[in-house]
């Protein structure tokens, strides 16, 4: 495939080591905020190859994994209604609730449960079963955002009525500000989100860079494009600035994709919203805007989200923002593994705790 062979050259990876280790005479903690980055990053043992004194932290970019308790169980309670069948992505059909039941155990138990590859599958699923409602359960960031917005304006144009999206979505930019204001991270770079600046462009991370005094550097996810990211990073600490920087151009625009997000701001608005770890965060969330309601699921439930504590002893909640290791929490490889998660990070395939059990990473 186009861009695999030629961002995994060893031709091109060595050299960027070896620039790498003699620019770096400091130390450097970069938190890579995506998931896919998290994930790419282990798969190709990058962390390995880069000095000592270089920290790679993962970030709050899983969108199951920063989805609150409270919106988890609200999935779970939708999902055992009378004549509701819920569609999902796959990475969230084994997240637990609070009281350890997962939309995977309540499917065996007999709900109507089913994993789609995109929203659209779930409206063509709603055509096909017209006698129930079908909930399409929707996290995601700005890059899964656009779609489901365009399957609500198609669902308005075919008029499918039994159809409804719950939607639990979150935008990167508030997320951002807040964990950069905490002054005990102590940051010098951001990996910035390849996928979600397809949509929202690099020029979105100019406040970031300006306000906090931070590099941040759009990465692509192969080898080369996040070796490439950490060098720009250590040449604008080693020379006192702080800009953005596209490394992954042949994705991303600087503005982005103005059309998608026109096409997200018809259809949803920005609300507060809980985020796993890090609490409420102001206008982080996306609601269904009050023109398309009919298709907004919390409103046709009635559902009202419940303060819901996270699990006894998980420590996700730090782990998302940077401040925890996977191996510090005292229930990792013990009470929680892929196989018996107790928190949503060993769930995702993009999961910090995922990476480190299945990387072996200490």
């Amino acid at each position: 495939m186009k861009y695999l062979s030629e961002f995994r050259d060893k031709n091109l990876i060595a050299p960027l080591i070896e620039e790498i280790r003699r620019l770096s005479t400091a130390p450097l903690r970069i938190m890579e905020v995506c998931g896919t980055h998290t994930m790419a990053i282990f798969r190709h043992g990058l962390r390995a190859v880069l000095p000592r004194h270089i920290e790679l932290i993962s970030g709050p970019g899983c969108p199951v994994c920063v989805t609150s308790a409270a919106h988890i169980d609200a999935f779970l309670h939708v999902a055992t209604e009378q004549g509701v069948r819920v569609a999902l992505f796959g990475d969230l059909f084994r997240v637990p609730g609070s009281d350890g039941d997962s939309l995977s155990l309540v499917q065996s138990s007999g709900a109507g449960v089913e994993v789609v590859y995109s929203p659209m599958d779930a409206l063509a699923l709603a055509q096909r079963h017209p006698d129930e409602m079908v909930v399409f359960l929707s996290v995601g960031f700005e890059t899964t955002i656009p779609l489901v917005a365009a399957t609500i304006v198609e669902a308005q144009r075919k008029e499918v009525d039994n159809f409804s999206v719950f939607s639990a979505h979150k935008i990167m930019p508030p997320a951002l500000t807040a964990l950069l204001a905490d002054p005990d991270l102590g940051l010098n770079g951001l990996l910035c989100p390849g996928h979600v600046s397809t949509i929202i462009g690099a020029a979105a991370y100019e406040p970031f860079a300006r306000n906090f005094g931070i590099s941040c550097i759009v990465a692509g996810f192969e080898p080369v494009d996040v070796l490439q990211a950490i060098l720009m990073i250590t040449r604008q600490v080693n020379e006192g600035r702080a800009e953005v920087e596209n490394g992954y151009g042949r994705a991303v625009h600087w503005q982005g994709n103005i059309r998608a997000r026109q096409l997200m701001h018809q259809v949803f608005e920005p609300v507060d919203c809980q985020w796993r770890g890090l609490g409420i965060i102001k206008q982080s969330g996306m609601a269904i805007r009050r023109e398309f309601a009919h298709f907004d699921a919390e409103k046709r439930f009635a559902i009202t989200l419940r303060e819901t504590p996270e699990p006894q002893g998980c420590l996700c909640g730090d782990i998302l923002k940077g401040k925890k290791r996977p191996v510090n929490c005292p229930l990792f490889k013990g009470r929680c593994t892929p196989i018996n998660p107790v928190g949503p990070c060993m769930v995702s395939s993009e999961g910090t705790c995922a990476a480190f059990y299945k990387y072996g990473a200490s």
